[in-house]
């Protein structure tokens, strides 16, 4: 459970990525396996090329705004303060077993910024409201609060461009397969760069597996 912590009359700022560093501070190409407990997020479903889609590009700006928009509402009415978290994603198809990371035509996707445990279902109804208010945008009604536990997982920190990282996912793959675990969920991918402000061969993504112990 995180708690706001105050410093005198001074606000102090959380950052869930050091509350949670074993999920989110990560040595690069070092594969670790890690309990991840349940966590709240804002959630948009979709489907298609993320290259490609404007549902995708949409989810996205949507979801930006409304996490921002509440942070201030929670700031500015309820005196607690916290760092917006990084995009992420999940990714799948039909057949969790079959999900090919080439055929991105058929990829189904779960767009998801995670937010602090104070922060409230009514409260990202208001950052909703008052979003609308000032910007029309087309996936402000697919959002949804979402409580997700994934538990068990194997991750690793890949830097680069994100369509070079198919190595990398068949590396943590074999991992998983060499210590008797199967896949227990959606392909999960955290994106910690700003693409926009970053070279693609500097861009830092978390990728991460659900398991569990195989039946084998």
């Amino acid at each position: 459970m995180i708690e706001i912590k105050n410093n005198g009359n001074k606000m102090i700022k959380i950052d869930l990525k050091k509350e949670f560093k074993e999920l989110y501070k990560l040595p690069p190409n070092k594969i670790s396996y890690v309990e991840v407990p349940k966590l709240n997020y804002l959630a948009i479903d979709g489907k298609g090329d993320p290259n490609t889609s404007q549902e995708y590009k949409d989810s996205i700006e949507a979801l930006m705004s409304v996490s921002f928009k509440t942070k201030f509402i929670m700031k500015k009415e309820h005196k607690k303060d916290y760092v917006v978290m990084p995009l992420e994603g999940l990714w799948y198809g039909d057949n969790l077993e079959n999900f090919s990371m080439n055929d991105k035509s058929n990829w189904k996707w779960t767009s998801l910024i995670m937010q602090p445990n104070f922060v409230k279902l009514d409260h990202i109804k208001q950052g909703i409201e008052e979003t609308s208010k000032k910007k029309d945008l087309p996936s402000l009604e697919k959002i949804e609060f979402r409580e997700i536990e994934e538990g068990l997982s194997a991750q690793i920190l890949y830097i680069g461009s994100y369509s070079e990282e198919g190595p990398v996912v068949d590396k943590i793959h074999q991992d998983i397969i060499k210590h008797k675990y199967e896949f227990n969920g959606k392909h999960h991918e955290i994106y910690l760069s700003d693409k926009r402000r970053t070279e693609e061969e500097k861009l830092k993504t978390i990728i991460r597996q659900p398991i569990k112990k195989s039946k084998e």
